[in-house]
């Protein structure tokens, strides 16, 4: 997909309200035993990549830095009918940064009231020396509303011209 394309369906009204909600992504790569994970992550969208941090020993880390490619997903799930669905793939790279990285506080803050930010910090700084932050460049997206934007297999289905 050209990069044109993905950033048009990111940068769609709807693709732009899941990027900036509370939601969590969910992650998948395959792990360095070869087989697939999905996990929850916080993220931060900064207009061109994902960027989400986690532990220096977190295996995710060493996973990606063995296979970048990844898969991302971030939707309503049961909240929504019909469901609202991004769909990203890409390529990450993994940096080990001192202290805890700024992304990691500001995706935090879309989970945690106001009044919490300053224990979270805290805490965090107190845990972590390093952080591995992970940057996400989207290759492909594709956005679901299954009113207008359907999954292929369905569109042949709905539209069979």
């Amino acid at each position: 997909m050209e990069h044109e394309d993905v950033m048009h369906v990111l940068n769609d009204p709807l693709a732009q309200q899941l990027l900036q909600s509370p939601l969590l992504a969910r992650l998948a790569y395959n792990g360095v035993d070869g087989f697939p994970r999905v996990i929850p992550v916080g993220y931060v969208w900064d207009d061109t990549r994902f960027i989400t941090c986690t532990a220096t020993n977190a295996p995710k880390v060493r996973a990606l830095e063995a296979n970048p490619k990844v898969a991302l997903t971030i939707d309503t799930g049961v909240d929504t009918t019909p469901p609202q669905v991004l769909l990203v793939r890409g390529t990450a790279t993994v940096d080990i940064v001192d202290g805890v990285p700024p992304e990691h506080l500001e995706a935090s803050t879309k989970a945690l009231p106001p009044e919490q930010w300053p224990e979270f910090e805290e805490q965090a700084s107190a845990i972590y020396q390093q952080m591995a932050r992970i940057r996400i460049v989207p290759d492909w997206a594709k956005l679901l509303d299954f009113e207008t934007r359907f999954p292929s297999a369905v569109a042949d289905i709905v539209n069979p011209n």
